[in-house]
């Protein structure tokens, strides 16, 4: 209740205060501003916090909040040290199981950072791709797309559906100045295959309701405004399908540089142990059997 009434004049005395200059002269005399126990917090301390130019309700904002969090954490552990029996305080062991792992996983990080190997060749990637394809299997359909999204009383759709599905350079040409002169957005997604719920998005639906509107190789949305999303779906694969190695590259990538850390790691244990052996600093002790 103390602490409430605290905070709630600190406060009260900040709202009286008028502009960031005037925010700024209050924290000036380096005052206590909250106390827990013989615990201070200092308005130094606070403004040390508030980035320049902050509006003065969004740094009472920040104030607020860190020294109702700066009061929680000493009162939370007052009450523990109160609670809490002796056994239960004693944390020693705790703090140097944890200073040991940060230790060791920061030496693991460098040692990472100084000898892992990032390049994975074509080779390599259509080597795990021909041997993990049950664990590559799409979890969503893919497609290659042609997007657009055309302005209201445009260019006949037909016209612009034509236009999309074309490789003809003429045809390019003309849906090039379609897109310049009628379209709000274009996407062609540079050829590469993108899963169909990242389309979905495009129309601002779901991807199970972006296939029910399927016809074809085309997808339309008329919308309330006369705005039409179109899209032309130049290659399609299900859901459950192994897809082609280019979709999986990057993913094949991320599994084999992971691949090599375990490996690394796994390594650097062994050289490690091995070496201490050698020098005499680990050794083993058999039991004698009677």
């Amino acid at each position: 209740m103390r602490r409430t009434l605290l905070i709630t004049s600190i406060l009260s005395a900040l709202l009286c205060l008028q502009g960031c200059n005037a925010l700024s002269s209050f924290f000036l005399d380096d005052e206590v501003v909250a106390k827990v126990g013989h615990k201070r917090l200092y308005k130094s301390e606070v403004e040390a916090l508030i980035p320049p130019g902050t509006p003065v309700q969004d740094s009472l904002s920040i104030a607020s909040s860190y020294i109702n969090t700066w009061a929680s954490d000493l009162v939370y552990l007052k009450v523990a040290q109160e609670k809490l029996s002796k056994s239960e305080k004693n944390v020693k062991l705790e703090v140097e199981q944890y200073r040991n792992a940060l230790l060791k996983y920061r030496y693991e990080q460098r040692y990472i950072e100084e000898h892992l190997d990032t390049t994975v060749t074509d080779e390599q990637i259509l080597e795990y791709y021909n041997s993990h394809q049950q664990s590559l299997v799409l979890t969503y359909p893919i497609a290659k797309v042609r997007f657009i999204r055309l302005a209201p009383a445009s260019v006949p759709v037909d016209k612009v559906c034509s236009l999309l599905a074309s490789d003809d350079p003429a045809d390019q040409m003309e849906l090039d100045s379609v897109i310049y002169s009628f379209s709000e957005k274009y996407s062609e997604f540079g050829d590469k295959w993108i899963e169909i719920p990242v389309l979905a998005r495009e129309f601002n639906t779901d991807y199970g309701t972006l296939l029910s509107m399927m016809s074809g190789s085309f997808i339309r949305m008329d919308e309330a405004d006369g705005r039409v999303s179109l899209a032309y779906i130049s290659a399609y694969m299900r859901s459950g399908s192994v897809p082609p190695v280019e979709f999986c590259r990057g993913r094949i990538c991320d599994v084999v540089i992971s691949m090599r850390k375990q490996a690394l790691l796994a390594d650097l244990e062994r050289d490690l142990l091995d070496q201490a052996r050698g020098n005499g600093l680990f050794e083993t002790f058999e039991k004698n059997e009677e």
